[in-house]
């Protein structure tokens, strides 16, 4: 294993942050997997997947069993997880310019393409390496003058020529689940069965270019670009996978979490099976349109108190929470606009008009625009 650190800019005298990040296998052997955790900082369950992942890695390595890179950063935002007031950890948002460390990826799309394009033929896995070299070169060229955009550019230089991304995140409270690109989403169905995932999140675009979107979209947008002049495959898998709740830190959960991964590359053909390989389980859940997971709102401030738990299937119309006032005694229900799984829902307690507490996955697409929440 190779230990390599990328300072970031120093956003002001005396001060200084650094990414690292964990290098298996060999470069340009078989398939590269990149794998970070807790671009939200505050979201911890992904660090802890991430020490056992590196357990895991370690003994591979010393195996021979690699058969391709593997790239883990196990704390992907040192800038958010510098970010404390009165003891409260703040990791979401860069404190400095508001934006959410998980937004506004740089498209490098069409530049890549067109300076790609008078290499582009018939062979598929040619014009790969081709677009991905293209990619590569357009992101090293863009200035980051800033610690964020300098973390942004990192984490896409270290991602975009994989084969395989997992961003590993996690809700309030919540079922694992995962969010991926409708184009992905074969590719992603093992994942979901290994992980037990409830439900897999689908949209081609949700907007304002998360980390996950901003590895995958390439793909089919280059092979909508370039139509049939030349074979463009879905070369990267990338998935944003939620272990469950910020809460949900335990050795038990995230020794399960590494090793359903490490099955998973398995099944890839990255590491070498010890003997048959891992069956991919039955599906614990199915795949639905991000656009028909409904966000509950709560039209009034108060106390907020939940009558439906977590993982519970529920019908249009059900009462899934209240908020009370404590000064009028008015109760407010907050109910379900689908049929659909309650598959995440907030931790505090006492809620802000306009506040979303829970979120329900419908099956069917029923809203439009940009589909994910928390600028």
């Amino acid at each position: 294993m190779q230990l390599r650190q990328h300072p970031l800019p120093s956003p002001t005298p005396g001060t200084q942050r650094e990414l690292v990040s964990l290098h298996y296998g060999q470069a340009g052997q078989g398939q590269k997997v990149y794998i970070q955790a807790s671009l939200h900082a505050d979201e911890l369950p992904g660090m802890l997947t991430a020490w056992h992942l590196r357990r895991h890695f370690d003994a591979l390595e010393a195996a021979g069993r690699l058969r391709g890179e593997i790239v883990l950063v196990p704390m992907a935002n040192p800038i958010g997880l510098s970010q404390w007031w009165l003891q409260s950890h703040l990791g979401r948002f860069e404190s400095l310019s508001g934006e959410n460390f998980n937004r506004h990826y740089p498209e490098h799309i069409e530049a890549a393409a067109r300076h790609a394009e008078p290499r582009l033929g018939a062979d598929a896995a040619q014009n790969v390496a081709v677009l991905r070299a293209a990619l590569k070169t357009e992101i090293q060229a863009a200035s980051a003058d800033t610690e964020l955009k300098a973390l942004r550019k990192t984490l896409m230089l270290l991602a975009c020529d994989a084969d395989v991304v997992l961003d590993l995140h996690c809700d309030a409270q919540a079922m694992m689940h995962l969010y991926t690109e409708t184009p992905c989403w074969p590719q992603c169905e093992p994942l979901a069965a290994y992980l037990g995932a409830a439900v897999t999140l689908l949209a081609t675009d949700s907007g304002d270019n998360p980390f996950d979107e901003a590895c995958s979209q390439v793909w089919w947008k280059w092979a909508r670009h370039f139509g049939d002049r030349f074979p463009i495959p879905q070369a990267t898998l990338s998935v944003t996978v939620e272990l469950r709740g910020q809460q949900d830190v335990s050795h038990e959960l995230a020794a399960k979490d590494a090793q359903a991964i490490v099955d998973f590359l398995i099944h890839r053909g990255v590491i070498a099976a010890d003997g048959a390989p891992p069956p991919v389980p039955a599906p614990v859940g199915d795949a639905r349109p991000l656009a028909g997971s409904m966000p509950i709102p709560s039209p009034v401030g108060g106390v907020l108190t939940f009558l439906r738990e977590v993982g519970e299937e529920v019908k249009a119309g059900d009462v899934i929470a209240q908020v009370i006032d404590p000064i009028t005694a008015q109760v407010t229900d907050l109910k379900s606009p689908v049929d659909g799984l309650l598959f995440a829902r907030d931790t505090l307690r006492l809620v802000t008009a306009g506040a979303r507490v829970a979120k329900v996955a419908g099956r069917e697409a029923t809203r439009t625009g940009k589909l994910l929440g928390a600028r």
